[in-house]
């Protein structure tokens, strides 16, 4: 058994709310999961459950070889970081990250080498007389991973601990808790809705949706072969491209144009039952070329080492993500091309992948 199992987890409010509709994920001791999706998809009500701050209308939870789907929170030896860092403003900081040790009436010499150690590797020593009301929200952030990390648990529950942050700090803070995993080892679940932190934390991401995850694999998994048009869309920056297509004869076309495909892409579509697909690039897979699928730029947005590109075609838009600064102006007229190994197809009517 892993480190964290949970089991045909649902959960169902007053008879007729669904929240999570049967629920299965294993995790590896040591591993970093990301639950992601959009706000309303669950993420947060099955942290609640491993919590234990929520309990499922049926399935289980295993921390270990523990069921601990019906114990309350202190008896699962868990540490939870939230969102609103959850401080207490009348103690110092020294006295918040002790705070779970001394209710636990660990001895005060014990209680003194946790804060020292965790703030030595949280960097926050010389802010220990301080209380929360003093401190930046970069440093509340810290004292509360602190106050997690002196318990020293088996688990870590993550509840998007970085959304009040602004983006610069948002981008240091994501780099110290990838850090501080590194060098804890401990096994951790992390709810976000944002798709960067999921690439770039996780050692593997379920993504979420109505609450069903979509898929579960690791952020290359999930980049490279995305479960459904979901998936493909929710995950990547500008958003896949999808084009309406059609299978015309031996060939799938969009209003006219042949889509280029791979030999297995080609049998997937010639074997598929429905005729009606969508044909998803990635903008990064678009280059400007010489020779190609014509069109006109619509709109340039740089973003300084890149730039994003939307053009028209007679297939339909299509966003190329560019290096550097593209040397054309909106109205000109270019032409695209890609490799056929970067497209992916979807089925239309349900959106699961075909090739």
């Amino acid at each position: 058994m892993g480190a964290l199992a949970i089991r045909n987890i649902h959960k169902t409010y007053n008879d007729t709310v669904h929240i999570l509709k049967g629920i299965d994920l294993e995790i590896n001791a040591g591993e970093f999961l990301i639950l992601v999706g959009p706000s309303g998809c669950g993420k947060s009500t099955l942290l609640s459950m491993i919590a234990g701050l929520d309990h499922p209308t049926s399935g289980s939870i295993h921390i270990g070889e523990r069921d601990v789907t019906n114990l309350p929170s202190k008896d699962r030896d868990i540490a939870m970081v939230f969102q609103s860092y959850a401080l207490y403003p009348n103690m110092t900081v020294a006295q918040n990250i002790a705070f779970g040790l001394e209710i636990r009436k660990v001895p005060k010499a014990e209680r003194k080498a946790a804060v020292d150690r965790v703030s030595a590797m949280l960097q926050i020593g010389h802010l220990l007389d301080r209380k929360p009301g003093q401190l930046s929200g970069g440093q509340r952030q810290r004292v509360a991973m602190g106050r997690a990390l002196a318990r020293d648990p088996k688990l870590f529950l993550f509840d998007e601990p970085l959304s009040n942050l602004d983006a610069k700090l948002r981008v240091e803070m994501r780099a110290e808790i990838k850090l501080l995993h590194q060098r804890t080892q401990t096994t951790t679940v992390y709810v976000t809705h944002d798709q960067v932190e999921a690439m770039t934390l996780g050692d593997r991401i379920a993504v979420m949706k109505d609450g069903l995850v979509q898929q579960f694999g690791t952020p290359a998994e999930i980049y490279n072969r995305p479960a459904n048009r979901f998936v493909a869309e929710f995950i990547g920056s500008p958003a896949m491209n999808m084009v309406d297509a059609q299978r015309t004869g031996q060939a799938l076309t969009a209003r006219g144009v042949e889509l280029a495909l791979t030999d297995a892409q080609r049998s997937a579509v010639q074997a598929h039952d429905n005729a009606e697909l969508v044909y998803g690039l990635r903008p990064e897979s678009i280059s400007f070329a010489a020779h190609g699928l014509p069109g006109k730029l619509s709109m340039i947005e740089p973003t300084g080492p890149e730039t994003y590109a939307t053009v028209d075609t007679v297939a339909g838009q299509l966003t190329a993500r560019v290096p550097g600064v593209l040397q054309a102006s909106v109205g000109d007229a270019v032409h695209l091309q890609w490799s056929a190994d970067a497209s992916h197809l979807f089925d239309r009517a349900r959106g699961a992948r075909v090739g």
